[in-house]
């Protein structure tokens, strides 16, 4: 068993000025429910006016999952919590994503299966975890329709690793994954038509975040952006190998 051990402090820190991201986020997630409307769905990192450009390209009959977005409450600022895969998986082996997958037929709805998914994956309890509400659903062009589910986290927490799925956790703070410098655009081809659709990274330290799970957070990001007088979209161009469609790892099981 192992405690939540806090941002790695080797990784570079945020440039960004103190924003209360909590206050901001608690106030655009109010009272918000699961959205599952097609006109509503993102392809992560776009807008809903971007993603409707690619709606003809969206899968037919999507399979319902839910990711946890956890919000650690540091005493120093809010960091997220982040899985890396296990390395023996035969599917998304050592990628990083949020703690989630499949909704199950014995769920009720997005928020249990996110929570159950973080319980079985990471042993995160669910006591320690506040709703803070819901991003529209993501759409993931390999078949899956993701609901995240943003939650506060408290500290004191003790994480138990299913070791067949979760080789590692750790904290990024979430000034740093917010921070436009640290964004990174490139474009990936899709589909038997090859369209291209726009994704992105977030560099921490030796880690890159990437695909889905960084789209999400760009979205969540997006909440709150016009009051930092910062520009989505001004992070940089960048070429990688990485395939987006697989970020969200527990979603393709």
């Amino acid at each position: 068993m192992m405690q939540g051990s806090g941002p790695d402090r080797g990784a570079q820190s945020s440039p960004l000025p103190a924003f209360d991201w909590r206050s901001c986020l608690v106030a655009k997630l109010a009272n918000t429910q699961p959205r599952h409307a097609e006109d509503e769905w993102l392809i992560p990192g776009l807008t809903a006016e971007q993603s409707r450009v690619y709606r003809d390209f969206f899968p037919p009959a999507p399979v319902p999952a839910a990711v946890l977005i956890p919000l650690i409450e540091r005493p120093e600022g809010l960091t997220v919590l982040l899985t890396q895969r296990a390395s023996q998986l035969k599917r998304h082996a050592g990628q990083i994503s949020f703690p989630g997958g499949h909704i199950e037929p014995g769920d009720h709805g997005p928020l249990a299966a996110a929570l159950r998914e973080a319980r079985e994956e990471i042993g995160l309890d669910a006591r320690f975890v506040s709703v803070a509400g819901y991003l529209p659903d993501h759409i993931l062009l390999s078949g899956f329709r993701v609901t995240p589910v943003v939650g506060f986290v408290q500290p004191g927490f003790e994480l138990l690793l299913d070791e067949r799925e979760v080789e590692d956790t750790f904290e990024v703070p979430l000034s740093h994954a917010f921070e436009p410098v640290n964004h990174r655009t490139r474009k990936r081809r899709f589909g038997p038509d090859r369209v291209d659709v726009e994704v992105w990274d977030i560099a921490y330290g030796v880690r890159n975040i990437w695909g889905a799970t960084a789209g999400m957070l760009i979205n969540l990001y997006r909440l709150c952006a016009a009051q930092t007088g910062q520009d989505v979209g001004a992070g940089s161009p960048e070429q990688g190998a990485s395939d987006p469609d697989e970020a969200v790892e527990s979603a393709d099981e």
